[in-house]
């Protein structure tokens, strides 16, 4: 991948390690797990194919408003950086006071998105400039090959300004406000809503849309803009990119009449609109969230072929929740896992046809609202001190492969049973050796005042004790 130079930004959201997001509280009720992309290498060795490009955040704003995100990259990070950033500033900086619809607060979401877009493309303003000069330097009339001949500086630099304009992401964010969850996204990041039934049977929903050429819905939309579908379908691109919907990319969007297949659309056919679902109340039967990159599902459905990721994601993330002492450590495992299967299959002999010898970037956030994790690490601080203290664990929740069922909406849900065990064992203060601690033995003292009632004796028998004072 080439790489991009770096441009004057609009503070305080340039593209640095350091983002202002970082210094946000951390939702303590989630966790974040990611891998590198990868390509697959005959000896086995590592390598990857650009720099990591997703980005996300979970964050506590107050004990009412939590906020999390995932951005998936492509053609670099300026554009996730960009959105992880702001996309947090319109949305927790005053933009909720005074809002309790949910009609108002999609409102917020939706606005916030289209400020995201507005303010990365008044970002890039001096590439647009310079770009514009190189294409009037370039004469009329001559073909590519023509053109590379007489002026290849002005070329390769003119490919170079393309790629850092072709920056873009896709989007979900999941906004918890009042006890009701709201999930917003663009392009293909999925946002996952498991909770239970009255038969208390774990169902699996998706709260995001994909926004990709599988889509009949955006595909009904483009055909509308008097683009050619049948043409569209034939092909696995639109533009330089796979999704309909997306954060930044100017080429496909300003500059989209450059595109063949797409000169002919009445308005722009690549937008920053998101699709919003909620308000759900997160009442007892809402277990756990997952908001992942293209990456997870996809890795997943190239090594297995399922039908069925969203269901396996969830399986794979209540199997963790079994085994894990911490969140992070769920996302991660489940993250690991998929990575593994991804690698087998791509590194056997017998490779499937439906692998491509490479891995995206993968981030999977977890944000827990009541599903049991039994083996997780608790903080002492501010606890009581028990003696014999009884210590019992969480319900461990097993799922068997049950029926599942899609609605034809862009929500979709899946079913499978969950059966619950629990067991419970006493212990003993012990102290640091192991050894248990003896209530009745007298604590030794760690304070020598052998020295005070020496002077203390001494000044008595000079008669300098002071008055008032009786020993």
């Amino acid at each position: 991948m080439p790489s991009r130079a770096e441009c004057v930004n609009i503070m305080p959201f340039q593209d640095t390690q350091y983002n202002w997001t970082d210094d946000l509280p951390v939702c303590k009720q989630s966790g974040v797990g990611f891998s590198t992309n990868q390509i697959y290498r005959e000896d086995g060795y590592r390598q990857e194919e650009h720099p990591f490009e997703d980005r996300s955040f979970h964050c506590r704003y107050d004990d009412t408003t939590f906020l999390y995100g995932v951005f998936d990259g492509h053609e670099g990070t300026k554009a996730a950086n960009f959105a992880m950033q702001r996309m947090a500033a319109e949305i927790l900086l005053g933009q909720l006071n005074g809002k309790s619809t949910d009609e108002e607060i999609k409102e917020v979401l939706r606005q916030a998105f289209i400020a995201v877009e507005r303010g990365y493309l008044d970002s890039i303003g001096d590439l647009l400039a310079e770009r514009a000069s190189l294409q009037f330097d370039i004469p009329d009339g001559l073909n590519s090959y023509e053109t590379y001949q007489k002026f290849p500086h002005l070329v390769d630099k003119l490919n170079s300004l393309n790629c850092e304009l072709s920056t873009g992401t896709s989007a979900v964010v999941a906004l918890v406000y009042g006890g009701r969850l709201y999930v917003a996204n663009v392009g293909d990041s999925r946002a996952l809503l498991c909770k239970t039934d009255d038969n208390q049977v774990l169902r699996v929903i998706q709260l995001s849309v994909d926004h990709d050429l599988r889509n009949e819905d955006e595909l009904l939309r483009l055909s509308h803009l008097g683009l050619d579908i049948d043409s569209i379908r034939q092909g696995s691109h639109l533009g330089n990119q796979e999704n309909t919907r997306c954060l930044g990319n100017y080429l496909v969007k300003g500059g989209y009449r450059e595109f063949e297949e797409l000169a002919s659309a009445k308005a722009e056919p690549i937008i920053a609109e998101p699709e919003i679902h909620g308000g759900i109340d997160l009442d007892d039967s809402c277990r756990f969230l997952l908001l992942m990159s293209r990456g997870l599902y996809k890795s997943l459905e190239e090594a297995t072929g399922t039908d069925q990721v969203n269901k396996e994601l969830a399986l794979m993330a209540v199997e963790q929740f079994r085994v894990q002492s911490t969140l992070t450590g769920v996302a991660q495992a489940v993250v690991d896992k998929i990575v593994r299967i991804h690698h087998d299959v791509n590194m056997s002999n017998s490779q499937s046809t439906l692998t491509t010898g490479k891995r995206d970037d993968i981030t999977l956030l977890v944000r827990n609202f009541n599903f049991p994790l039994p083996h997780a690490l608790k903080s002492p601080t501010g606890q009581a001190v028990r003696f014999n203290p009884i210590v019992q664990t969480a319900p461990v929740t097993t799922l068997t492969d049950n029926d599942y069922s899609n609605t034809s909406s862009g929500v979709v849900e899946t079913n499978f049973d969950i059966s619950t065990s629990e067991t419970s064992t006493a212990s003993d203060v012990t102290s640091s050796g192991g050894r248990p601690t003896d209530r009745n033995a007298r604590i030794k003292p760690y304070v020598n005042f052998s020295e005070y009632f020496e002077n203390v004796e001494k000044r008595k028998k000079e008669g300098t004790l002071p008055e008032g004072i009786n020993f």
